[in-house]
């Protein structure tokens, strides 16, 4: 059993003054794997104040000085790259190849990117050759609080760490309790980068707790948030009083357009996307929408592709997925296949229940629903977990259609050869993200949605931008009037 029961406040590791015991389980056993402290008021304050009073020397500090510092995080991140990988496996079942590529992969990545990032970023620039006495200046909001999920934690992280860093910002943060050792992890590396004392600080807790203790609190002036629609809305409620920025990053119910003329991959790749870590993504396309003329070859190539899904242990290496996060995941998703069941979904893959043999861990199967419709509840709500929704469209207004039917907008897929179809719906898709024939975004690309999938964005300069003020000068180096 791993102990975890001290917070990094100020720059050292310090006992909670109201911590209560918390049991992490491993999502494999369905055993505690670790114990940690969620803490109270009065940890939750000591880590704002640290912050606060760390906040002007590092405002003041040089970029190129902070910058350094992401670079020596980098090499102690790389260094410690397998702790980190059988941290996050461990707690929240990743299995350990996605954990060491993908998991653990993100963190590093997005570290290097706000390196790029900050070198190029211009914190002073002229407001135009039309005003030459205007200065625009970017500067730091202030204390950031960055409330992170269980989901993808290290991708998560980073993306508000490295960005409060270039920007300025000093930061608390509260990880999920599902996740939490890898964030510890992640602060030891902090503090063995040489960051100065108050500019990290982390507190472990849940929602109701220091969640709701950072979002109201009248020293922060940021909420970077990463998690449900639900709870977004009720930390943009909290925060409001204080009229703090408000980032949110929520929930998502992508379509994946896939035409009659897509590429022969299309479909498996649409599948393999769905099902990587175990549906647990924001961003994954759960809506499969098919031209009509190729439907019944796509619903019969999907359903042969999930049945070729393994499912395993997280500790076991090789490409298969692993359980879901928790009980409550697990329970949620079982509802959700049946009912797609009882709504007269046609059941082609997976159903409800553990796979095959497996009897403990809280394993689901890779589940393909085809003739769904919006008005059932899993071609509605996001279920987070290995269930694809599959459904017929007849041309491609019909698709903008259906796929804009949501009240979500992060990500959506066009799969088509043809490049002027790809692009004009690119312009009309209403969602934060749009990816064509299976190309990711680039580093440094923003990472964000619209309508109930939140607000911001996340990654390179646009991420930078959102930790910062905007200050206009007017009369820069003129004299009087």
């Amino acid at each position: 059993m791993i102990e975890k029961r001290q917070f990094y406040i100020d720059g050292a590791w310090v006992d909670p003054q109201e911590g209560i015991e918390y049991k992490v389980i491993n999502p494999a056993t369905e055993e505690p794997c670790a114990t940690i402290s969620l803490g109270g008021q009065a940890d939750t304050d000591a880590a704002v104040a640290a912050a606060r009073r760390a906040f002007p020397g590092w405002m003041a500090t040089p970029p190129e000085e902070r910058i350094a510092l992401l670079e020596a995080l980098l090499k102690v991140y790389k260094a410690r790259w397998e702790e980190m990988s059988q941290a996050i496996s461990l707690e929240m079942g990743a299995p350990i190849d996605l954990a060491r590529k993908a998991q653990t992969g993100a963190g590093y990545g997005h570290l290097k990117d706000f390196v790029r990032a900050g070198k190029a970023f211009d914190f002073e620039r002229p407001l135009g050759d039309h005003a030459p006495n205007d200065r625009i200046i970017y500067e730091p909001i202030g204390v950031a609080a960055m409330i992170t999920p269980w989901n993808w934690p290290m991708n998560q992280i980073t993306l508000k760490f490295g960005a409060a860093v270039v920007a300025g910002c000093t930061m608390v943060l509260k990880p999920s309790e599902e996740s939490p050792l890898n964030a510890m992890l992640f602060a030891e590396m902090v503090h063995e980068a040489g960051f100065p004392p108050g500019v990290f600080n982390l507190v472990n807790g849940d929602g109701a707790g220091v969640g709701t203790q950072l979002s109201g609190h009248r020293d922060v002036d940021i909420v970077s948030f990463t998690g449900s629609t639900r709870a977004g809305v009720l930390i943009s409620k909290n925060a409001a009083d204080t009229l703090k920025k408000v980032h949110l990053e929520l929930g998502g119910k992508g379509a994946n357009l896939i035409f009659a003329d897509a590429d022969e991959k299309a479909v498996k790749r649409g599948v393999l996307s769905m099902m990587s870590n175990t549906g647990q993504s924001c961003n994954a396309p759960s809506r499969m929408m098919v031209e009509r003329s190729m439907y019944d070859q796509a619903v019969e190539a999907a359903a042969e592709m999930a049945n070729k899904i393994a499912v395993g242990a997280p500790s076991e290496e090789g490409r298969h997925i692993g359980p879901l996060v928790n009980a409550r995941q697990f329970d949620k998703v079982q509802e959700l296949i049946q009912s797609g069941i009882d709504e007269g979904a046609r059941l082609v893959a997976g159903g409800t229940g553990r796979p095959e043999g497996m009897n403990r861990g809280y394993y689901a199967r890779p589940t393909v629903f085809a003739d769904v419709t919006h008005e059932m509840r899993i071609g509605r709500e996001e279920i987070f977990g290995p269930v694809l929704s599959i459904m017929p469209f007849e041309d491609e207004a019909h698709a903008v259609e259906l796929a804009n039917d949501t009240e979500y907008g992060l990500t959506n897929y066009v799969q088509t050869t043809d490049p002027e179809r790809a692009n004009r719906l690119a312009r009309q898709l209403r969602s934060g993200m749009v990816e064509i024939n299976g190309h990711d975004g680039a580093a440094g690309s923003p990472f964000g949605g619209m309508k109930n999938s939140g607000n911001g964005r996340e990654g390179g300069s646009f991420g930078i931008e959102d930790f910062m003020e905007i200050k206009a000068v007017s009369g820069w180096g003129a004299t009087p009037a």
